[in-house]
């Protein structure tokens, strides 16, 4: 085993985590092993008695199309006004449908979530919004209603010195994390799946975004503290406690001009004033019991970001590859459409297979390119390259295959995986996609058993694990960033989910996986890469049992 980097004690937190909520094929990671539902949580917070503003429930368009999304130009920017941002909501965090069944009914949203639990929560701070507020303030996304809460108004002078390093036109989004709602259910191993969570939410937001003709970007120049506080966060207790996650820059695409990355200083009047302020409304009650585990606190405790450092941005230090589309013209997909019928897979067919165009379509999209804006959410290089197994793929024979998302992981990968594997570059792979074929072999058998014994991961097209740099990444950036690594994991699966819907097939984010049995399939033998998530591509088995109902009919 290759020795953990020797920084401080909340280093050794987060390796001691992650270690300890390993799925192991003898073991899983420790959770009730029962389903407590009496105590099932609340998957939509509220605050109570607080000013609420309903947003509209537009209909879905033609334009743009959700392979626009992914090229530089974009259409033009929206104005931020009532319309605007109902649509940012609408095609990001709300719901999307409900399903019933047996006389169950629950409720899907736009943005995925590791069974349906839903612990993220988003916030909208702005300055006045056309036809819906006349004042800055900060207000809770609440997804049940479709609106805004306000929990502060903020005084014009306030909003001025918040956004007057942003861009003009900017608003601001920031997603925080119950852990409880994922805990009741996973346990220990539910740090993880939150941040996958948030990876997905910030993905959602930015294609809504990009909708608009807007551009997404992460602050991360912004302390938990200060988001905290700008929240009212502080103000909650308990195992039902929100903690902050990030805050996302959203501005008017503008093709001319280059930004540096967005930054916001919280000022010491504003601070100290929200401190004592009273929020708007009180928090509902989620559960009426709990089941606690410290060690979700502990490795919360160790990640909180304090004194952000300095990232290496990809625009400006890494050599990214240098894509060329060969897919020829734009399949004219409603994005809008797209985005709102996204549904994860349930099960697959086991037979039905993709083109190669399908795939190389897809693998383009997850890779990190200059001026594409939906993966330039993230300022920091790719951490992140895609281990896959092909099941049925035409043109492609079947076996373990990498795609390696930066060039700097190429002879990292291949001195840390086995020596034997081939890295041969496929026939009729695009010249510039970085795919390499490892292995060819039938992979169906490994892929279900490094899936937790999930049938999923052999019946689709091709399954995935992503690997993330790990040693690297942590002992450059310290222990805030091991949730940006899941992060990144969500943002690709975000991308995965609309890719496979675009293609008229379907797709799921496997949280579920033996971690060290993958490892041990690739080679890996310490932690210098770590597979964090897993996903499956292919042709679905709709259950016929479930019935549709409207995203909002529970609101007529």
């Amino acid at each position: 085993m290759s020795k953990k980097p020797s920084h401080s004690s909340s280093l050794d937190v987060v390796y001691e985590y992650h270690d300890q909520t390993k799925h192991q094929l003898q073991r899983y990671a420790r959770s009730l092993g029962y389903m407590d539902w009496k105590n099932q949580p609340n998957p939509f917070r509220r605050y109570l008695q607080a000013p609420t503003l309903p947003l509209d429930h537009p209909h879905s368009t033609e334009t743009p199309s959700y392979d626009a999304l992914f090229e530089t130009c974009q259409t033009p920017a929206a104005r931020i006004n009532r319309d605007s941002i109902s649509h940012l909501f609408y095609e990001s965090l709300a719901i999307s449908a409900w399903k019933q069944a047996s006389g169950n009914r629950w409720s899907l949203r736009v943005n995925p979530s590791s069974g349906n639990l839903h612990p993220t929560e988003a916030y909208l701070i702005a300055g006045p919004i056309q036809d819906l507020s006349e004042v800055p303030a900060v207000y809770h996304y609440f997804a049940y209603g479709h609106a805004l809460e306000r929990r502060v108004v903020l005084a014009k002078e306030e909003w001025r010195a918040l956004s007057r390093e942003l861009p003009a036109d900017s608003l601001l989004i920031s997603l925080t994390s119950i852990y409880w709602r994922e805990s009741w259910k996973y346990g220990e191993r539910a740090f993880r799946y939150c941040h996958h969570d948030v990876g997905h939410a910030i993905g959602a937001i930015t294609i809504a975004a990009a909708a608009l003709g807007w551009k997404t970007r992460l602050i991360h120049c912004v302390t938990d503290a200060d988001l905290t506080t700008l929240l009212g966060l502080h103000q909650q207790e308990g195992i039902e406690a929100e903690h902050p996650d990030c805050l996302l820059a959203i501005y008017p695409f503008d093709a001319d001009r280059t930004w540096t990355d967005p930054i916001i200083d919280l000022p010491v009047a504003v601070r100290e004033r929200l401190k004592t302020a009273e929020f708007e409304g009180s928090s509902n009650v989620l559960s009426n019991e709990h089941h606690d585990w410290p060690i979700i606190e502990h490795v919360a405790d160790a990640c909180r970001s304090n004194s952000p450092r300095p990232l290496h941005h990809k625009h400006d230090s890494q050599k990214t590859h240098q894509l060329e589309n060969e897919f020829g013209a734009d399949r004219g997909i409603s994005a809008r459409r797209i985005i709102r019928e996204r549904r994860s897979a349930l099960d697959m067919d086991g037979h039905g297979a993709i083109s190669s165009d399908t795939f190389y379509r897809t693998l383009m999209h997850v890779m990190p390119q200059g001026g594409k804006n939906i993966l330039e959410a993230l300022p920091w290089r790719a951490c992140v390259s895609l281990a896959i197994f092909i099941h049925r793929v035409e043109g492609l024979s079947e076996g373990l295959y990498m795609l390696v998302r930066d060039l700097a992981h190429e002879d990292s990968l291949k001195k840390t995986l086995r020596s034997e594997l081939c890295w041969e570059k496929p026939d009729g792979c695009p010249k510039t996609l970085p795919l390499y074929r490892l292995q060819e072999a039938d992979a169906r058998e490994a892929a279900k058993i490094i899936s937790c014994h999930q049938d999923i991961a052999a019946d689709g097209a091709f399954a995935l694990g992503m690997l993330a740099a790990f040693d690297a990444s942590l002992e450059q950036h310290g222990a805030p960033f091991y949730p940006r690594l899941f992060w990144e994991t969500g943002l690709i699966g975000q991308i995965l989910y609309l890719e496979a819907e675009a293609a008229g097939i379907r797709s799921t984010g496997i949280g579920c996986f033996f971690d060290d049995a993958m490892h041990e399939v690739l080679g890996i033998r310490d932690h210098s890469w770590q597979s964090l998530y897993h996903f499956t591509v292919g042709a679905p088995v709709e259950d016929s049992r479930l019935q549709d109902l409207p995203a909002y009919w529970h609101l007529k």
